[in-house]
């Protein structure tokens, strides 16, 4: 998916009321973001991988899976901030989705008003100026872009830039190349990656790792940018220039 650096927030609405759904799409859509209504019967990790939303609306009660479950697959790829939006005021169901990854739970019927404040308050807390931890970490004093030979890194808008295109990336892509970037062609081990990128992981394994660098391979062949991933064998990953666009 191919967008501009000052794209809108993307906003990934997952809601089995359709009228619900799509008033709360009007009114995101008249307020400057870009929603997405999720198609539930498809996965919807996949989804939000597809759309490169940067904020997910979930409900719990939903075919197939519930909320729930959604919430936890989602925390197993991605830290996207998560907000529930549910019928179900029970404490006990607000700790079950706190417990599994969400950022905060909102009860319906709710004021729309209350749902914009908190979407833009997570959106600061994630991306913007209330961030603890930047996506990709940049030096206080240096730059908020990332540049290596052309290529250009945008850590708070989750994109990477070449030429006059750009690509929407995932927060866990973002570091990667971030990482990558930083050590300017030079090889970055495995190891370094794992622990850069999933510090507070228990279960990561270099599968994982791998996927995501596939991942960020088929984001740089979208840009249509002259770089790829290349592999040091039995060392790790390292940004290169592909062969005949040096």
């Amino acid at each position: 998916m191919t967008m501009t650096l000052a794209d809108p927030f993307r906003i990934l609405i997952v809601e089995d009321d359709d009228t619900l759904a799509n008033l709360v799409k009007d009114r995101l859509l008249r307020y400057g973001y870009a929603p997405v209504c999720a198609d539930l019967q498809d996965d919807v990790c996949e989804q939000l991988h597809n759309t490169g939303a940067q904020l997910v609306l979930m409900d719990v009660n939903l075919p197939r899976f519930d909320g729930f479950y959604w919430c936890r697959q989602i925390r197993r790829i991605s830290e996207v901030p998560i907000l529930f939006v549910s019928g179900r005021e029970g404490s006990m169901d607000q700790v079950r989705a706190l417990d599994g990854g969400a950022d905060d739970y909102i009860v319906k019927p709710f004021h729309i008003e209350v749902l914009l404040a908190k979407i833009a308050s997570l959106l600061r807390r994630a991306y913007g100026e209330y961030a603890k931890t930047p996506v990709a970490e940049p030096d206080r004093e240096g730059p908020s872009h990332f540049v290596y030979d052309g290529l250009t890194l945008d850590p708070l808008r989750l994109c990477i830039g070449w030429e006059a295109r750009s690509v929407h990336l995932t927060i866990q892509e973002t570091r990667l190349l971030h990482v990558l970037l930083r050590a300017q062609g030079g090889v970055v081990t495995r190891a370094t990656l794992l622990e850069t990128l999933w510090d507070n992981e228990r279960f990561v394994d270099d599968n994982t790792l791998s996927v995501n660098v596939s991942r960020v391979r088929k984001r740089l062949a979208e840009l249509k940018a002259p770089f790829t991933v290349a592999t040091a064998r039995q060392l790790g990953y390292r940004l290169a220039r592909q062969e005949g666009d040096a």
